[in-house]
């Protein structure tokens, strides 16, 4: 069987140099040939240039396929594979075209791994660990009232005036800034429609704490079903939210009051425009470190007292290895399509695994990829 892995940007190398080292079939795709034999040449010369014509035609029953290009391929690419049954693996999001697709990769017993990268990905691995634990525990009671948090960010390890830096294109991130988003505050659906509206603080638990601006993202309610939450339970707080540096808010508070001005081309032309300026002076330097911090954390109260109350923190920066963005987005990529080859995950489109055994395996290995990964027990300290 034959992994073809389509796409060889930033976040890519480390999931792919660890599968083709590990003496797996591998046959890199990617649009620029020539960029792809400066990432793994060194390791196979099994490199094509991007064509879906042609890797349909090199895809046989039974291979896997990964896609980590832009998300507009992931579905398409889906498709190809049900057609020559192969599997797909991806780190992005479940879109609804995606989620349609589930019925298909049942029936055919093939799988569609999605959100195994860092955020989705090892946040959901975090999350299943800890509502597993809570369950398991003595402080488990479903009138308990819950309070779920997750916050990720990739930040700069070294602090600059804008308070960000960018590994890649900036238009993704000025995008998302026009997104709305849902969550429960207080027992109560939040809904926003730019993140500055809810812009929090968050004390991080790491071994020197450190305070971050946080704001949800996306739609957070749906993942109260996929993390296992009973629907009785009452859920004081459901939030997977951006983590930034202090002092992001007001580095960017001329770009939100110009964002909400924005629309329809002469809009997007505009944050083309900021796109390329941010990309040329706020872009990581040739081996400047970056840094990731992700923490997710799940609290018990029983009478208005905290009954059980863990967090799973993790920091993680650039090193010799590479960026930490890279390591962490694409070596869980690489354990899921290993997953996938060993027929551990069941068929359908499926996101971040909840398997007990898994999630401890994957976590084992994600250790290895951060300077510091731990649970932190908050209502014994």
């Amino acid at each position: 069987m034959t992994i073809h892995w389509c796409g060889t940007g930033l976040s890519a190398i480390p999931g792919l140099r660890r599968l083709i080292e590990a003496g797996h079939e591998v046959t890199v795709w990617n649009r620029s040939a020539d960029k792809a034999r400066k990432a793994v040449g060194d390791l196979t010369d099994r490199i094509k240039a991007f064509d879906i014509e042609a890797l349909g035609a090199g895809l046989a029953k039974g291979d896997v396929m990964v896609s980590m290009l832009p998300a507009d391929w992931h579905v398409p690419l889906a498709k190809l594979c049900l057609e020559k049954g192969a599997h797909f693996v991806s780190s992005s999001y479940i879109a609804p075209e995606m989620r349609a697709l589930d019925d298909a990769f049942r029936d055919k017993g093939l799988c569609s791994v999605n959100e195994v990268g860092l955020d989705p990905g090892i946040d959901h691995l975090m999350a299943h660990h800890l509502v597993a634990e809570y369950r398991a525990s003595d402080a488990y009671d479903p009138t308990n009232a819950i309070s779920f948090l997750s916050y990720c960010g990739g930040v700069p390890k070294i602090a600059n005036a804008f308070r960000y830096k960018f590994s890649w294109s900036p238009l993704g991130v000025l995008k998302a800034l026009r997104s709305p988003s849902r969550s429960i505050r207080n027992f109560s659906e939040l809904r926003v429609d730019r993140p500055w509206n809810a812009l929090s603080s968050y004390d991080a638990p790491l071994p020197t704490p450190e305070t971050f601006e946080v704001y949800p993202n996306r739609d957070s309610i749906p993942f109260m079903e996929d993390y296992r939450f009973d629907p009785a339970w009452p859920v004081r707080d459901f939030v997977r939210g951006t983590l930034r540096l202090n002092g992001w808010s007001d580095a960017w508070a001329d770009i939100f009051a110009e964002i909400e001005t924005l629309s329809g081309p002469e809009g997007d032309a505009r944050l083309k425009d900021m796109s390329d300026q941010f990309w040329s002076e706020n872009a990581y330097d040739e081996g400047e470190p970056d840094r990731v911090v992700l923490c997710v954390e799940l609290k018990a109260e029983k009478d208005g007292k905290t009954v059980w109350h863990k967090s799973y923190v993790m920091d993680a920066w650039g090193d010799a290895r590479g960026t930490a963005m890279a390591r962490l987005v694409s070596v869980p990529v690489s354990l899921a399509v290993e997953a996938v080859l060993a027929r551990e995950i069941p068929a359908g489109v499926t996101a971040a695994p909840s398997d007990p055994r898994l999630v401890s395996r994957w976590m084992a290995e994600i250790d290895k990829l951060a300077q510091h990964l731990q649970i932190v027990d908050r209502a014994a300290a």
